[in-house]
């Protein structure tokens, strides 16, 4: 579950680049279209180091050529991640044959609780090409200032009940490595996967 108040920063903050993309766009004479929140220009959420569930070193370069979705959450997470994973997944299948070309992300906010076997078996829930992240606390400290994200542990009834409040948008890249979209909870699978194909297509 995320915290209200903080994931509308994370939202007002994201939409703050909506000029530079309009500068960008008006310059190049091109009008946007997308669905989501285009961040295009924006300088945070550039990169990342990280393992993935499979113990393979990963960064934005290894996907070279197919737009990118990264989502932060976590495996206990009630409802939200789910959805979005979910979601994702649906707008994967809503691509077709296109469908090949788009690599989903979920990095944990939890590696406490979840290890590379518990975020592969989440994986296998929602599509098996999609891939989890597994950062260190320290590292993924340094991903919430870098990619403006907010998490924050509850204490539950017992220590290992807790819960994670954060952020719930989605980063979206371009086939170039590109930071291109901020896609709201909530998006409808339809409206991503137009946005999805609209940065296929300019590939």
């Amino acid at each position: 579950m995320m915290l209200r108040r903080d994931a509308l920063k994370t939202i007002a903050a994201c939409a703050g680049w909506t000029g530079v993309a309009a500068a960008f766009s008006a310059c190049s004479g091109k009008t946007p279209s997308f669905h989501a929140i285009d961040v295009t220009g924006a300088g945070y959420a550039r990169d990342f180091a990280l393992p993935d569930h499979n113990g393979q070193a990963r960064s934005l370069h290894d996907f070279a050529g197919k737009v990118v979705v990264v989502f932060f959450g976590y495996t206990q997470c009630a409802d939200v991640c789910p959805t979005a994973m979910a979601d994702l997944a649906e707008a994967k299948r809503l691509l077709g044959p296109q469908g090949s070309l788009l690599q989903g992300l979920f990095i944990t906010v939890d590696p406490a609780r979840d290890t590379p076997a518990v975020l592969r078996a989440y994986m296998q829930n929602f599509d098996p090409s999609f891939l989890a992240l597994y950062p260190t606390p320290g590292q993924l400290a340094a991903l919430a200032r870098e990619f403006k994200i907010y998490y924050k542990r509850v204490e539950g009834p017992t220590p290992t009940s807790y819960t994670v409040d954060h952020s719930a948008g989605s980063y979206v890249y371009d086939p170039q490595g590109r930071l291109r979209l901020y896609v709201s909870y909530g998006t409808a699978a339809t409206l991503l996967a137009a946005d999805l194909r609209l940065l296929l297509s300019s590939a």
